[in-house]
């Protein structure tokens, strides 16, 4: 896989980094304490698809550690980090997705889901209830179930608002690329 980072990449960790702030406080509570639906999730997938594992980490630890501190007061560490860990596993394959050709049909879009399905179980049922044991002091039973709600969460939003996000971009993003590649 080729890495690239030009000025694209350096827009989209900026931009993706602001809106995923701003959808910090978008959320729907799940019933389990400081664990929500957040459409952010799906954010940071789509721009994991598109720019692949070094926007999306970027994204992911600048835009969480962000929103804690606006919101919050503090960044709560051990769920900022798992946020890169999601964005690599769902960014490592950006270049078999085929969102900047155009080419994010049926194969795609289930390769998109199944990454994101594995790398929320990675960030949200292991690193996070674990930096959260390690880091915090927290009670293992507690953040294992909030560790499990946010993987449910992320993955629902995400099936939905994310493969819809990435397959409209897809379509309308693949056009405007090779507009402009002819001029």
């Amino acid at each position: 896989m080729k890495l690239e980072f030009g000025v694209k990449e350096v827009v989209a960790v900026g931009i993706g980094s602001a809106l995923f702030v701003a959808l910090t406080q978008v959320q729907i509570p799940l019933g389990i304490p400081n664990t929500a639906l957040q459409p952010r999730a799906a954010l940071l997938a789509f721009l994991s698809a598109v720019f692949g594992p070094i926007v999306g980490a970027a994204v992911g630890l600048i835009g969480h550690a962000l929103g804690d501190m606006f919101f919050y007061g503090s960044a709560w560490w051990s769920w900022v980090f798992p946020e890169a860990v999601f964005a690599i596993v769902v960014g490592a394959f950006a270049n078999k997705y085929g969102v900047k050709e155009g080419a994010f049909g049926k194969k795609e879009i289930i390769l998109f889901n199944v990454m994101q399905v594995i790398g929320n179980a990675v960030a949200w049922i292991l690193a996070a209830p674990i930096l959260d044991i390690l880091i915090y002091k927290e009670p293992a039973q507690k953040v294992f179930i909030q560790g499990v709600g946010a993987w449910l969460g992320n993955v629902l939003i995400i099936a939905i608002l994310g493969t819809l996000l990435t397959v409209g971009y897809a379509k309308v993003g693949a056009k405007s690329s090779s507009l402009m590649k002819e001029d």
